[in-house]
């Protein structure tokens, strides 16, 4: 008789590595969520794999008691591609950074998204270099000083689901680390996901840009500051819900309107579409002060899986040209003696 499966716990999912992080770090917070996410997805643990890249973010295999790789700068979607290909069964998640993932990494990033890779790509932005001491990154705002921009960044900064949905992402969602309530959930639905999930977790950094999205995580100006999507529902926000999310017929945008001025009524909101592309890459460039940012999924449209595809043309190519031989295939085509 089998014995019965034993329910995963937090601690099991745990590793015994001390976690060495900055007093203080957003990463904290993400940890612990997805240690307790774990054992929910009723996934067995020797199929997890978490893999990352080079930053603070990338620390984070070291922390999970599952399988795990710490690649190098900027390639974990290319490493997490190959591993998910050679066992779909594998429960395949990517951590990277904003630095990680979006300046050397962004190729990369951008070739998981657009074959459709069935993985849950976590990015977390801070919009700095934390590892290496605070040099600007490709998500800093215009105007920020740090050791590579002493007088102040004059880039336009990367807004990345923006990148994500351009690139062809089928999931992109938007989080934020302390919001363990609205993190949760979402990563489940990042889970169930098949193909690439995309999901940007807002992250402080308490060394070298705290405070940086505090007008998005304080509790007191919350209701002002975000836009909660819920697909299906109209796009309102304030502490009444007062405010909404309309689309001027005349200039093709979004604006901010007040329902019961102006002739404003509930029916002159936008009601939030996930399967919509194009407001998708609308809502990813709103930010503050002018806008309420967005948070929750953004877009989602599933399609078939990269993997899925690969393993449906194998088998379709062994059917029609039979077993494979390595010695027909070292010998045919063009190939000569040396003598």
């Amino acid at each position: 008789m089998n014995a019965p499966v034993q329910k995963l716990t937090v601690k099991d999912m745990s590793s015994d590595q001390e976690v060495r992080w900055c007093p203080g770090c957003g990463d904290y917070a993400i940890l612990k969520t997805i240690q307790k996410l774990m054992p929910e997805l009723d996934v067995p643990r020797e199929n997890m794999v978490f893999i990352s890249g080079i930053g603070c973010s990338s620390r984070f295999p070291y922390y999970m008691n599952t399988y795990g790789f710490h690649t190098i700068h900027g390639r974990a979607p290319a490493i997490a591609s190959g591993v998910k290909l050679a066992n779909p069964e594998l429960d395949v998640w990517v951590i990277t950074g904003d630095g990680d993932g979006l300046s050397i990494g962004g190729n990369h990033l951008l070739h998981v998204l657009r074959r459709n890779v069935d993985l849950q790509i976590l990015l977390f932005n801070n919009e700095i270099y934390g590892l290496t001491k605070g040099q600007y990154s490709p998500t800093s705002r215009v105007g920020t000083t740090s050791p590579s921009t002493p007088n102040g960044s004059i880039d336009l900064p990367l807004r990345p689901c923006t990148f994500a949905i351009g690139a062809g992402a089928r999931f992109v969602a938007r989080s934020i680390d302390t919001e363990t309530k609205h993190m949760t959930p979402l990563l489940e639905r990042a889970h169930d996901h098949k193909g690439a999930s995309f999901v940007e977790i807002y992250q402080n950094c308490p060394v070298y840009n705290d405070g940086i999205f505090d007008y998005i995580k304080d509790k007191k100006k919350a209701a002002e500051s975000r836009l909660l999507l819920e697909n299906g529902s109209p796009m309102t926000f304030g502490s009444d819900n007062e405010k909404g999310i309309r689309l001027d017929p005349k200039t093709i945008r979004l604006e901010v309107v007040t329902i019961g001025e102006d002739g404003v009524t509930l029916e002159d909101i936008l009601v939030h579409d996930e399967s919509n592309k194009v407001m998708a890459q609308m809502l990813a460039e709103l930010k503050g002060p002018d806008f309420p940012e967005p948070i929750g999924v953004l877009y989602c449209n599933p399609a078939e899986s990269y993997e899925a595809d690969v393993y449906e043309q194998r088998e379709l190519v062994r059917r029609t040209s039979g077993a494979p031989d390595i010695n027909a295939l070292l010998r045919g085509g063009h190939t000569w003696t040396v003598g």
